[in-house]
């Protein structure tokens, strides 16, 4: 067992359903120990072992794993956990007569609780879109609510929406969060928001324009020295610290831009942005150009491989005639400059529209540390990231690098490949 897992000056979390790690990340930042991830996707896992070098990555479905598999996969022993956190996906809501939990659609949901049930961990965090908690769809997030209680947890209420652009993030994006404390330990409370949000200017107006460098055409990264004058920016950057970050540092060149393929435009196309006033749709493509004293509207990661592969529109960047790229929607979401994804826009892109902001999964996370009692610290060591290998294999090289079935995730095919890329150069 690793020094970094084993050390007992930092609080153990878990995270399912952890995609490429934003919520990871943001527990990491509030002081936690990450022992381990559970995710299905074995291109999202890559990413997150990269990034999460001391983690244990679980390629695996919730659905086939006991609390016993992961304490053991992640090397815990029985250990007390502090706390299990995680989104799981929802789709079926409650009919006259019938229990939600027991939908088929909402199995993902009903195995989070059975997880959190045998992991007995302190605390649970449970976070899912805003609609849950309209309408039906209401009656199903009671009978969440009423499960965690008899796997014996409290649920904070009235449960709340919060907004990640109230948490220092410069995105318009609402997600619920539902707090479970272990009957008899101190409840935690919502964060209280922020009163100055950060706009897009702060956030990626320091990056140099991709389409300056014939070098993004074919690979995500370039070496180039840039200036970067924003708190938020330079945070990101880390050009200055970050007082409320207890996250570990990563090793990684500060002059390097990565995740910044190019997206190619038609000379129509990019007149069309032009024209478009920052805060509006343009109307042919139905993209949304980013004001640059505004917040960016939400970032989605669009419908995945099993139903169709489609692209999610990406917003105008305010000053270039092009969509942004995925180092500026990482740095949108509160990503740090160190922190890599899958090196195609397609993943790279679905990566983040997926993932909670990590500015928000810390503020969140920094409400149960307070509840813990503990007081955090930042940690001495500096962490060495994954192999850049991860980060390029495809579906079937990152299934046989996890050994799990090719078939775990379905494959794009070559006709929804080109039908993507068809897209992405005419936004038609």
């Amino acid at each position: 067992m690793s020094s970094f897992k084993a050390s007992n000056a930092r609080p153990i979390g878990i995270d399912l359903f952890a995609g490429a790690g934003g919520l990871s990340l943001g527990f990491e930042q509030a002081g936690f120990n990450i022992a381990g991830a559970v995710e299905i996707d074995p291109i999202h896992c890559a990413t997150h072992e990269y990034n999460f070098p001391n983690c244990k990555t679980i390629c695996a479905s919730v659905t086939d794993l006991s609390g016993e598999d992961i304490r053991f996969r992640a090397g815990l022993g029985d250990c007390d956990i502090d706390v299990v956190f995680g989104g799981a996906p929802c789709q079926g809501f409650s009919m006259i007569g019938k229990r939600a939990l027991d939908d088929s659609r909402n199995q993902l949901v009903f195995h989070y609780v059975r997880i959190v049930s045998e992991l007995q961990p302190k605390y649970c965090v449970f976070e899912n879109v805003k609609g849950l908690t309209l309408g039906k769809h209401a009656e199903f997030l009671e009978e969440l609510i009423l499960a965690l209680g008899d796997a014996g947890y409290d649920v904070t209420l009235p449960y709340k929406v919060l907004n990640a652009a109230d948490y220092g993030v410069p995105q318009d994006r609402k997600r619920l969060f539902l707090l479970g404390t272990r009957h008899g330990l101190t409840p935690p409370q919502y964060p209280d928001p922020q009163s100055e949000r950060v706009t897009v200017a702060e956030a990626i107006a320091d990056l140099p324009d991709a389409n300056a460098f014939d070098e993004l055409q074919s690979s995500d990264e370039v070496n180039v020295k840039w200036t970067t004058k924003a708190p938020y920016a330079r945070r990101l950057r880390r050009l200055e610290s970050d007082s409320h970050d207890f996250g570990y540092e990563r090793q990684f060149v500060r002059n390097l831009l990565t995740s910044s393929l190019r997206t190619e435009h038609t000379e129509l196309s990019q007149s069309r942005f032009l024209a478009t006033e920052p805060g509006k749709t343009e109307p042919i493509s139905r993209f949304r150009k980013l004001p640059l004293d505004g917040l960016c509207n939400t970032l989605r990661a669009g419908t995945d491989s099993a139903r169709g592969a489609f692209t999610s529109p990406r917003p105008i960047h305010p000053n270039h005639p092009r969509v942004i790229t995925v180092r500026e929607a990482a740095r949108l979401h509160s990503f740090p400059d160190w922190f890599r994804f899958h090196t195609t826009k397609w993943h790279g892109f679905r990566q983040i529209g997926n993932s909670v902001p990590p500015l928000l999964g810390r503020a969140v996370a920094s409400s149960i540390i307070q509840a813990l009692g503990i007081v955090p610290e930042k940690p001495s060591e500096t962490l060495l990231m994954g192999s850049l290998k991860l980060l390029n294999l495809d579906m079937s090289r990152a299934a046989q690098y996890f050994n799990v079935p090719h078939g775990t995730i379905a494959q794009r095919t070559r006709k929804m490949a080109v039908k993507d890329v068809i897209m992405e150069v005419s936004d038609a």
